[in-house]
Protein backbone atom coordinates (compact mmCIF):
# COMPACT_ATOMS: atom_id res chain seq x y z
CA UNK A 1 0.00 0.00 0.00
CA UNK A 2 1.09 3.70 -0.83
CA UNK A 3 1.18 6.48 1.24
CA UNK A 4 -0.92 8.09 -1.01
CA UNK A 5 -3.09 5.54 -1.05
CA UNK A 6 -2.84 5.27 3.32
CA UNK A 7 -3.80 9.07 3.67
CA UNK A 8 -6.81 8.85 1.17
CA UNK A 9 -8.06 5.36 3.32
CA UNK A 10 -7.45 7.35 6.33
CA UNK A 11 -9.29 10.46 5.33
CA UNK A 12 -12.28 8.27 3.56
CA UNK A 13 -12.55 6.63 7.77
CA UNK A 14 -12.31 10.14 9.13
CA UNK A 15 -15.24 11.92 6.98
CA UNK A 16 -17.82 8.73 7.54
CA UNK A 17 -16.94 8.76 11.25
CA UNK A 18 -16.22 12.60 11.79
CA UNK A 19 -18.30 13.37 15.28
CA UNK A 20 -16.93 10.66 16.22
CA UNK A 21 -13.59 10.99 16.05
CA UNK A 22 -14.07 14.60 17.31
CA UNK A 23 -15.87 13.90 20.47
CA UNK A 24 -13.14 11.28 21.28
CA UNK A 25 -10.84 13.60 21.06
CA UNK A 26 -12.59 16.03 23.29
CA UNK A 27 -13.01 13.54 25.86
CA UNK A 28 -9.44 12.77 25.74
CA UNK A 29 -8.45 16.03 26.14
CA UNK A 30 -11.15 17.45 29.11
CA UNK A 31 -9.88 13.76 30.83
CA UNK A 32 -6.02 14.63 30.45
CA UNK A 33 -7.34 18.73 31.87
CA UNK A 34 -9.02 16.89 34.58
CA UNK A 35 -5.73 14.60 35.57
CA UNK A 36 -3.30 17.65 35.49
CA UNK A 37 -5.85 20.50 36.43
CA UNK A 38 -8.25 19.22 38.80
CA UNK A 39 -11.90 19.97 38.31
CA UNK A 40 -12.66 23.31 39.06
CA UNK A 41 -10.09 24.15 37.11
CA UNK A 42 -10.83 22.16 34.26
CA UNK A 43 -14.40 23.69 34.55
CA UNK A 44 -12.83 27.03 34.79
CA UNK A 45 -11.67 26.71 31.11
CA UNK A 46 -14.49 24.95 29.44
CA UNK A 47 -16.68 27.83 31.03
CA UNK A 48 -14.43 30.77 29.76
CA UNK A 49 -13.84 28.82 25.95
CA UNK A 50 -17.41 28.81 25.57
CA UNK A 51 -17.25 32.52 26.72
CA UNK A 52 -14.81 33.05 23.85
CA UNK A 53 -16.47 31.17 21.44
CA UNK A 54 -19.80 32.44 22.28
CA UNK A 55 -18.16 36.20 21.44
CA UNK A 56 -15.67 35.21 18.88
CA UNK A 57 -18.45 33.58 16.71
CA UNK A 58 -20.95 37.02 17.37
CA UNK A 59 -17.74 38.50 15.75
CA UNK A 60 -17.82 36.47 12.93
CA UNK A 61 -22.04 36.96 12.20
CA UNK A 62 -21.04 40.58 11.55
CA UNK A 63 -22.01 41.62 15.10
CA UNK A 64 -21.31 44.87 16.28
CA UNK A 65 -18.38 43.76 19.02
CA UNK A 66 -18.62 46.78 21.08
CA UNK A 67 -22.54 46.63 21.94
CA UNK A 68 -21.60 42.71 22.87
CA UNK A 69 -19.26 44.20 25.55
CA UNK A 70 -21.11 46.92 26.02
CA UNK A 71 -23.90 44.30 26.81
CA UNK A 72 -21.61 42.09 29.39
CA UNK A 73 -19.55 45.03 31.07
CA UNK A 74 -21.84 48.23 30.73
CA UNK A 75 -19.35 51.10 30.04
CA UNK A 76 -18.95 53.93 27.67
CA UNK A 77 -16.15 53.27 24.93
CA UNK A 78 -15.04 55.93 22.97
Amino acid sequence: MTNEHFFKEILKIFNNNQGKIIGALIGLIIGILFLFLGFFKTLLLIITTIIGFALGSRRDLDKDFKKIINRIIPFQFK
